[in-house]
């Protein structure tokens, strides 16, 4: 069972920026794709960003690209999700996920997940 703890959320401003990080004392973090997911109020958790276990490859939702960026430092089992350019649109709990080890990433979850952090963005 891998365990993902998110940190970082809050409230910010429309076109402020946040990180959000996802810690794991998983020892072979580098060997899972991980990513992001986040879910709006009265909405399904939709895919927001992920990345290879070697951090080599990495995939956006259109709604994010150019704004967000996902990265790991996978010495320390930390993934990131780095928010620039917010919009209220942004407003959501915001899920780590983890895949299965050797897994390729994709846009579909793994069945690992944190219990998510809350981001706001105010007008």
């Amino acid at each position: 069972q891998v365990q993902l703890v998110e940190s970082g959320g809050g409230l910010v401003q429309a076109g402020g920026s946040l990180r959000l990080s996802c810690t794991t004392s998983e020892r072979s973090f580098s060997s899972y794709a991980m990513g992001w997911f986040r879910q709006a109020p009265g909405k399904e958790r939709e895919f927001v960003a992920s990345i290879s276990a070697s951090g080599g490859s990495k995939y956006y939702a259109d709604s994010v690209k150019g704004r967000f960026t996902i990265s790991r430092d996978n010495a320390r089992g930390i993934l990131f999700l780095q928010m620039n350019s917010l919009n209220t649109k942004d407003t959501a709990v915001y899920y780590c996920n983890s895949r299965q080890p050797y897994e390729t990433a994709t846009m579909t979850p793994g069945p690992y997940w944190g219990q998510g952090t809350q981001v706001t963005i105010s007008s």
